[in-house]
């Protein structure tokens, strides 16, 4: 187990700098506004194909942070995340401002600018949403309904805190991908599934407290005003065209996002238990995935068998397992994701894999028809 460096300051720093990687997108984002053509590809490229790389040369990290590593050492690796809302935000609609005023790129140009700018709010600005929405400071989890909103989905805290991680590897989690199932059926079955299932959630968190769905405390309230907000800004900039160019960015964010949702649980299940009971969350039910590199750009997400073990455990200080305890990726996510859009090759790649992680861990479970079937939320 190592320890993150208490001594000195600038140790601590220099330990912390690499997860600061992500601002080095947003010149690479103003360049290609300024430039267009090819210059767009390259905010893709620096992210999937970059990090890709960088995992190659760099190699795997399977060394653990000391647990006992105190809030104040952890300063410089929560400061990314509270930084990065407002980088964000001054990134995506200082951009629209100039292409909208300057008029030098064609419209092709200026939409495919917006969908590479919403790869990079959707891997770098929900991957810090997700983090700040599990912590307990009131800033933080504003922070990740600010980043949320200004992708338009809002109702993805809901979702994650209240249905994901309660019903991880169930029939009644949307999120957790069927084996079997394409990314091009788990996507649009996701979007529908899991606003509805993160509504009804806070619905029934209201009625235990007698409260009606419609009642001022529903975040739900919340997340229309700030998403019309945004939506209202961006009109003020470009009129209906600003609308677009920010919708556009918003859609191709949670592609990416739910990419990597599809890769994070796919094919993992828990041991049903009867009368609708499953065993606990384990390890064991989220592959893990140990490449340094994009775990700096992801602030350690792929160590995501630890997080849903321990959810409000931040980033730095996320643990790693070896294959006895969870399931191992043969890429980061970078690669995986770009895998998954191929769906002969991620079968090819993942379907073994799959198979042997049920021999290993249920091997008394000799008929899994049951668990491919569950293709739809269970009813609450």
């Amino acid at each position: 187990m190592t320890s993150i460096p208490q001594t000195p300051k600038v140790a601590r720093i220099t330990t912390a700098l690499p997860f600061w990687l992500s601002l080095g997108l947003v010149p690479v984002a103003i360049f290609a506004a300024m430039q267009g053509g090819w210059a767009i590809a390259l905010l893709p490229a620096s992210t999937w194909y970059l990090f890709t790389g960088l995992d190659y040369v760099v190699g795997k990290n399977n060394e653990n942070p000391d647990l006992e590593t105190p809030d104040d050492q952890l300063v410089w690796y929560r400061m990314i995340t509270l930084v990065w809302p407002l980088v964000q935000l001054v990134t995506i609609f200082g951009i629209m401002i100039y292409v909208v005023q300057s008029g030098h790129l064609a419209l092709i140009e200026q939409w495919l600018l917006f969908a590479a700018l919403g790869i990079l709010s959707g891997t770098i600005g929900i991957t810090y949403a997700h983090e700040l929405m599990h912590q307990k400071p009131k800033l933080e989890r504003w922070m990740a309904d600010i980043l949320l909103a200004s992708v338009l989905y809002s109702h993805f805290r809901s979702e994650h805190l209240l249905v994901h991680h309660r019903y991880i590897g169930t029939p009644r989690d949307p999120v957790t991908a069927r084996y079997g199932e394409s990314f091009y059926r788990f996507f649009p079955r996701v979007l529908y599934q899991s606003l509805v299932s993160s509504f009804k959630a806070e619905k029934g968190m209201l009625a235990r407290k007698s409260l009606a769905w419609f009642h001022r405390t529903n975040p739900f309230w919340l997340y229309l005003a700030l998403q019309v907000g945004f939506v209202l800004l961006a009109a003020a900039i470009g009129g209906w065209w600003g609308v677009f160019l920010f919708a556009t960015q918003a859609f191709w964010a949670i592609f990416q996002l739910e990419l990597v949702d599809y890769v994070e649980h796919y094919g993992l299940t828990r041991k049903h238990l009867g009368d609708g009971k499953y065993e606990h969350v384990l390890p064991r039910h989220s592959w893990n995935a140990t490449q340094q590199a994009s775990n700096w750009l992801l602030i350690n997400l792929q160590r995501h068998s630890d997080h849903h073990y321990k959810p409000n455990r931040r980033f730095p200080l996320l643990q790693t397992y070896d294959d006895d305890e969870a399931p191992q990726l043969p890429y980061g996510y970078p690669l995986m994701t770009m895998i998954a859009l191929v769906p002969l090759a991620w079968r090819k790649l993942m379907h073994p894999r799959v198979r042997q992680w049920r021999q290993r861990y249920y091997p008394e479970i000799k008929d899994w028809t049951p668990y491919k079937r569950a293709t739809n939320p269970m009813p609450r």
